[in-house]
């Protein structure tokens, strides 16, 4: 979610000079043991010398977790970027996924958000090995995303559907963040341009920031959130009609969780009149999960320029399909 300086440096030497001779070896020339070519780049770019050394001991995590589980795991899922996933098969020949994570504060929200959500809306957690950042989980099939449904009202039902089996309330001892700590992002961009926007646009930041300190200050009770429910995220399974993968694990309001279904996926900007079908999902977000259309709006704008901005922060340049959906939000009148 978050690069910094460090990475950037890092990414830029990277490209520059290729990668060390050890980890070339060990990667690019390994046929037993491939790893996909945007998965090192985006490691090596947000945690440098830190995720080199996980990639090296990405292949005994792996054979690890295939002796303990006794699961047998195919060629990795592609593209990755931030994680390795590939299929695995159990030694009774149930289909699961391997999922194995640099082991930081957000594989562990990961872990205990899917462990709380126990299967219901989500794909089930069958094993976890917190140490070494690797999850074994239910296989999704067929596994179509949600993005392949044509009819856009349609899928923005499915998505509140999924969303109201997820949300329950946090242990009173979680350790989940909070929504207020992915705000935090509004700081750093303002200390990074010296109390400006930057390459943001100054109108957009300045409401997106504003909405973020006021919907903060009068939200409801917290529930656990998925965090980056979009399109891509929700799948079509044998189990349930569609279950969600992938949670962030994070405490907040409900509404918050409405703003990645907002911003994607990227089909909806190439639609004739985006707006109107932003318009149209916050009316039908807020009336079937029974939210206040205003805090609809007003999270998605906030998160989509925040989304804008850690794209900057972790691979130097500003995303631009969450600022467009920012600004079509921002001309909606509630």
């Amino acid at each position: 979610m978050a690069g910094g300086t460090l990475a950037s440096v890092v990414f830029c030497a990277f490209l520059q000079a290729g990668p060390p001779a050890r980890f070339s070896t060990r990667f690019e020339a390994s046929s037993l043991f491939p790893v996909p070519d945007s998965l090192v780049r985006t490691t090596v770019a947000l945690r440098g010398a830190e995720g080199l050394e996980w990639l090296d001991r990405l292949p005994s995590i792996v054979a690890d977790c295939e002796r303990r589980w006794e699961i047998r795991v195919g060629p990795p899922f592609t593209p990755l970027s931030y994680n390795y996933a590939a299929p695995a098969v159990r030694a009774g020949g149930m289909a699961a996924v391997l999922k194995v994570c640099f082991p930081d504060r957000e594989f562990l929200a990961e872990a205990g958000a899917l462990r709380l959500f126990g299967g219901h809306g989500m794909a089930r957690l069958l094993e976890a090995d917190l140490d070494q950042g690797a999850l074994l989980l239910e296989h999704l099939r067929p596994g179509t995303p949600l993005e392949s449904v044509e009819d856009d009202q349609e899928a923005t039902a499915i998505a509140a559907a999924v969303l109201r089996q997820l949300w329950r309330p946090p242990p009173p001892d979680h350790q989940f963040p909070f929504v207020a700590d992915w705000g935090t992002g509004f700081v750093r961009l303002r200390a990074q341009f010296e109390g400006g926007s930057g390459p943001l646009p100054a109108v957009l930041v300045d409401e997106a920031e504003t909405l973020f300190a006021e919907l903060l200050a009068s939200q409801a009770a917290p529930v656990l959130l998925h965090g980056d429910l979009h399109h891509g995220n929700i799948l079509a399974t044998q189990r349930e009609p569609w279950l969600a993968i992938d949670p962030k694990g994070v405490a907040g309001e409900a509404a918050y969780d409405t703003g990645a279904l907002l911003r994607n996926p990227a089909k909806l900007l190439a639609a004739s009149q985006p707006g109107r079908i932003l318009a149209r999902r916050v009316d039908q977000l807020a009336e079937e999960l029974g939210l206040d259309r205003a805090r609809v709006r007003g999270w998605g704008l906030a998160q989509a320029v925040l989304a804008a901005y850690w794209s900057l922060e972790d691979n130097g340049h500003v995303w631009r399909q969450p600022l467009v959906c920012a600004e079509l939000l921002a001309a909606i009148h509630i």
